[in-house]
């Protein structure tokens, strides 16, 4: 690398910030750089972006050596903008803090005690740092990937790097000094320290020429009104999940952020910080103890939080026409069920719920109250039939997504932990699961086993998708807008079905409640079904890919992006279809009334059928949601119910067919009338998780039976 001439470089700088021009719509020329030093010069603005874009436009090898001597280069452009504002300064500005008066003050002294016939600068005397009053930061460019925390090595010190990460930690904001000001307690003499690490040794004698000759051994005192400050404020970032490998540690990274640059992210966000790595100089005992090794920051320039849906992977190519017509099948639903897992066997309505969860509802605020749209779903059933997996699985589709156990993991650990700052000894929040997973998917195996105090701490985060902070002096408010993934086994091991609902389930109903599905998966021995699952597990285990089946499953990166187009879709509920659904809750309420063993029904039920229902929408890409998704909702909720009750049902020696269910949903509309319309026993059967097809066949085998009669056109039963 040839050597560079900086003085030609800075001559290139200053004409890069004077001249720069970009067209606008009608062709006038606006000069960008020129326009902000203007206001920088009249105190309008303080941080000027230097774009490298721009940059490349104007000079590509300019712009290389901004990447990669940063620190430098930034040092450069500031000097370049200093000795340029006094040209672009129109008119004079007032004082604005006491930093000005105060210079003021001190350059008044100077006039006066100064030969008038003396050419002199007065505020030459002054550190630059302390007459500086904007800051210069580099924009990277547009079309530069963002690395991960592991990818940053030693090779990048000093360079502009751009970093992806979720923020774990933030400090409070700190004024941090940049320039000590001092007065001598003999001589009246100021000297000025500037400050450039996070510690410094206070200057103690004074270096006047008045105190050295006369050795009057004045003292300095430090003038906090003539010192300058700025903002300071640390923060800790962590990888991504879909970043760290398979039995690896998420590696961290320590952000320091300086002036405007502050306050622009908080615990669970998910950032693209761009900055230049440097090491960290440490002075004192901690520098004989580091010896030849050096921790590692990043200074940043620029912070970008992209927790917007739109950009949660901006990794993630859109997608194709032809991948969009190859989702666009009649059995997509299916197929996309079908996808999830497709190495474990069965459980399809398990796997459609978990899809829907994936996708969310459509959050809704009213009047400033917040109506969630994340979906919670419980999997609760016996040892071995792949609630583990399936977590699994969910976890490393999702794109953002915690994975945690019940026993491993504490309410403070799900939540948020109150921990001393190293730095300055205060206390400071750091983002728990929960918090981390911010627009995402929490998945929490061995749900039972976590202890009640520590399960009550999500409570709050299920419902109100928030986290309230009240410790150790800290008040605050944290987002966890997350989807809660629970899986559990029943108290007692396995599922008893001699005992009751709540017997089995031992958890409160104020919990229970908001799970959108509580879905029971039981290890039931059946022939057919063990020998189909011996099958498929042998062939997975030989293979190492799932059997060949009639629909092709779709590959985890289509999934994620798919999924990722269909949460960009906000559908309405028409009001065509609110007397069906308000139909459905009620009928829901009676037959909970009705039995016994039936799990709570509470009015967040209905608002788990309308989550559901735009989740499917959503599934659709269409902007209203249809009587079909409200029928498939209700099916999904109907069958997360019946996979409660049906054990309790068997019991009772009784095993009714699908023909007798239908015949008693029949004989229930039919009330004390003996006619019924057809299509209202189908629209009723829908919602029960019956199809079509079995509802036609159960009205021609009672219509053989000579129980009803059904008239010529087929719309009409009427009991015998």
């Amino acid at each position: 690398m040839s050597r560079r001439d900086y003085i030609q470089d800075k001559e290139s700088v200053k004409t890069f910030l004077s001249e720069f021009c970009k067209e606008d719509d009608n062709g006038k020329k606006q000069f960008i750089y020129a326009n902000q030093l203007v206001k920088i010069a009249h105190r309008e603005q303080i941080l000027i972006t230097i774009d490298l874009d721009h940059v490349s436009e104007f000079n590509e090898d300019l712009a290389e050596s901004i990447i990669s001597n940063s620190r430098r280069y930034a040092s450069m452009f500031s000097d370049a903008i200093a000795e340029l504002l006094p040209s672009f300064k129109e008119r004079e500005v007032a004082a604005k803090d006491a930093l000005d008066v105060y210079i003021e003050h001190r350059l008044i002294m100077e006039q006066r005690t100064r030969n008038p016939m003396e050419q002199h600068d007065q505020r030459n005397n002054f550190p630059p740092e302390l007459m500086k009053r904007f800051e210069v930061a580099f924009k990277p460019h547009s079309n530069e990937k963002a690395k991960s925390i592991r990818e940053i090595k030693a090779e990048h010190i000093g360079k502009l790097v751009t970093v992806r990460g979720i923020v774990t930690r933030c400090t409070e904001v700190k004024p941090m000094m940049v320039v000590a000001t001092y007065t001598c307690d003999r001589c009246g003499s100021e000297t000025y320290q500037p400050v450039n690490s996070l510690s410094f040794i206070p200057v103690q004698d004074c270096p006047s020429d008045d105190c050295r000759v006369n050795k009057a051994g004045g003292r300095l005192y430090l003038q906090t009104r003539g010192s300058k400050f700025v903002k300071f404020q640390e923060i800790k970032i962590q990888e991504h999940s879909d970043q760290v490998p398979v039995g690896h540690i998420p590696r961290s990274m320590t952000v320091m952020c300086r002036g405007e640059v502050t306050r622009m992210a908080q615990p669970g966000d998910h950032v693209l910080i761009s900055g230049v790595f440097l090491p960290l100089i440490r002075s004192g005992f901690r520098q004989i103890i580091q010896g030849l090794l050096s921790e590692t920051f990043l200074s940043a320039y620029r912070i970008v939080c992209i927790n917007k849906n739109d950009e949660a992977s901006d990794q993630e190519s859109e997608l194709t026409a032809e991948e969009l017509q190859e989702l666009a099948q009649d059995d997509f639903y299916e197929r996309l069920a079908t996808s999830l897992a497709p190495e474990i066997y069965g459980h399809l309505d398990v796997k459609k719920a978990l899809l829907l969860l994936l996708v969310g509802g459509v959050d809704k605020r009213p009047d400033g109250m917040r109506i969630r749209g994340n979906i919670n779903i419980c999997l609760m059933g016996d040892p071995g039939v792949a609630k583990s997996q399936l977590l699994s699985y969910i976890s490393r589709l999702a794109v953002r997504s915690q994975y945690t156990t019940g026993r491993g993991s504490s309410g403070v650990g799900l939540t948020a932990a109150v921990m001393k700052d190293p730095l300055t000894g205060e206390m400071m929040l750091e983002g728990g699961a929960l918090v981390l997973a911010d627009l995402g998917v929490c998945c929490i195996d061995e749900f039972d086993k976590m202890a009640d105090h520590d399960r009550t701490a999500i409570h709050e985060v299920m419902e109100q998708q928030t986290i309230s902070i009240a410790k150790a002096g800290i008040m605050t408010t944290l987002n966890a807008r997350v989807s809660i993934l629970a899986a559990a086994n029943p108290a007692f091991g396995r599922y008893n079905p001699r005992r009751t609902v709540e017997q089995n389930i031992q958890l409160p109903a104020a919990l229970l409640s908001r799970f959108d599905l509580l879905w029971l998966m039981q290890d039931k021995p059946d022939r057919d079904n063990d020998l189909r699952l011996a099958k498929h597990i042998t062939y997975v285990h030989s293979h190492n890919k799932q059997p060949p089946t009639r629909v092709k499953a779709l590959d985890m990166n289509l999934m994620r992006r798919y999924i990722n187009l269909c949460k960009r879709k906000n559908p309405t509920i028409p009001d065509e279809l609110t007397e069906y659904i308000v139909g459905a809750y009620v009928e829901l309420r009676r037959e909970a009334r009705n039995q016994k063993d039936m799990t709570f029904t509470s009015a967040r039920n209905l608002l788990g059928i309308l989550r559901l229902s735009t989740a499917l929408a959503r599934l659709r890409l269409s902007d209203k949601v249809e009587k079909d998704d409200v029928a498939e909702a209700l099916r999904l909720l109907e069958m997360s119910k019946d996979s409660l009750n049906q054990l309790h049902e068997h019991q009772k020696g009784h095993i009714p067919n699908t023909s007798d269910k239908i015949f008693a949903v029949v004989r229930e509309l039919a009330g004390s009338s003996n006619t019924v319309k057809i299509a209202d026993v189908i629209d009723r059967c829908t919602t029960k998780g019956f199809k079509p097809d079995q509802v036609d066949k159960c009205i021609e085998d009672y219509e053989e039976l000579n129980v009803w009669q059904v008239n010529m056109a087929r719309t009409k039963i009427t009991f015998m």
